[in-house]
């Protein structure tokens, strides 16, 4: 089979060229630059690409380093920047991999090849002919939740070699083939940024706008923030606030105010109705599409819902739920349990009750309309 491998530099992807070599596909490595090199976040790949360098040379292998520096800026920056804009919390890496990685190269490079071939922890499951997006075995290093927007054609092209192993292992492996970067550490952060500090980067492009921050449950003012967009719905770190924890638990964008609640166990940065928008099913929709081998889908599932698991961050664990279909695209997901932080413009990743099978995501939403929704759509000539 002939197959390109998306490379990092990291131990990951290094494993895979490693599996695969050994069972005998016909490789070539890609390293894709995203990071712009005008300061505007760069990923500082050298390093990187001289890893890859050096993994390509040991096992033989051609690499082509490719630029999608402008595509990485229209899409995926100005998506983070738009959202973080309109008072939302953006999830740039889920969209990275949809509209880069799965996307972009896609398109220009990975048409060419049987599979494209990257170092994410995750599985391809193929059930009655249909592939799905699996968990991977080891549960804190799975990142379904960082694909869970890509299409059902780009499932199809995929390979994930490392979602049957834990990351252990993996170091195992890359120790026992005594690859040059098996002990180097994981990369941390979003990539476009590099070394530069997030807030520095949002200062740069947004710029600062002081505005109080009140404590909900009083209406006092204890203290003032540098914008909205520098904070988050369930932030606690960052604030300058003495006397904590304290936690963001809603925003005014309208009026650039920032509300807080104290304490560790404070009811107000926790909430059990998430609504979700722009849902998006890698697969196939239950609510539309019967399948009793994946799901159960009863007749009256749009009026009691679909029992799910869900997360709506990066964590190994799972909640679980109903999710109840309102509009075209709309949803509700109802949470069983206290849901920490819910904060609009995240996703909510939704997975069977077995929680072996990602089945998509949704947006969350701003309930009552209190801002408006926004999208990976190119919407910049929409006023707040």
């Amino acid at each position: 089979m002939r197959i390109a491998v998306l490379v990092s530099g990291g131990v990951d992807s290094a494993v895979v060229v490693d599996i695969l070599s050994r069972r005998g596909h016909q490789l070539d490595l890609y390293y894709i630059r995203i990071g712009r090199d005008d300061g505007e976040g760069d990923c500082s790949a050298d390093e990187d690409i001289e890893m890859c360098t050096l993994i390509a040379r040991k096992y033989g292998l051609p690499l082509k380093v490719v630029s999608l520096h402008e595509e990485y800026w229209d899409s995926v920056m100005q998506y983070t920047l738009r959202t973080v804009k309109e008072g939302l919390t953006p999830h740039p890496d889920m969209m990275c991999n949809k509209l880069i990685k799965f996307g972009c190269f896609e398109q220009r490079w990975g048409k060419d090849y049987d599979k494209v071939a990257t170092g994410h922890y995750a599985s391809i499951k193929e059930i009655e002919g249909r592939y799905f997006l699996a968990t991977a075995a080891d549960p804190v290093k799975d990142q379904t939740d960082f694909l869970a927007q890509i299409s059902y054609e780009q499932l199809s092209h995929l390979m994930f070699p490392l979602g049957e192993f834990p990351k252990s292992e993996v170091r195992k492996m890359a120790l026992e083939a005594n690859l040059p970067n098996a002990s180097r550490k994981d990369s941390q952060g979003i990539c476009f940024l590099g070394k530069i500090n997030y807030n520095d980067f949002i200062e740069r492009h947004l710029g600062v706008r002081p505005g109080p921050v009140i404590e909900i449950e009083t209406g006092k003012k204890i203290g003032e923030h540098k914008g909205f967009w520098f904070h988050t719905i369930g932030q606690r770190k960052g604030l300058g606030l003495g006397g904590g924890p304290w936690y963001v638990v809603r925003k005014n964008v309208r009026d650039n105010v920032i509300f807080v609640s104290n304490g560790y166990d404070t009811k107000k940065q926790y909430g059990r109705i998430i609504p979700l928008a722009e849902m998006h099913w890698i697969t196939f929709n239950p609510f539309e599409e019967p399948d009793d081998t994946i799901l159960i889908n009863k007749p009256d599932i749009l009026e009691n819902g679909l029992e799910v698991s869900f997360k709506t961050r990066h964590t190994p664990e799972f909640l679980t739920g109903r999710l109840y279909r309102t509009g075209e695209t709309d949803y509700r997901l109802e949470s069983y349990s206290d849901v920490q932080g819910i904060a609009p413009g995240q996703y909510a990743i939704i997975y069977t009750p077995d929680r072996q099978l990602c089945l998509g995501s949704g947006m969350i939403s701003v309930p009552h309309g209190a801002v408006k929704k926004t999208s990976m759509k190119n919407n910049d000539n929409e006023k707040n």
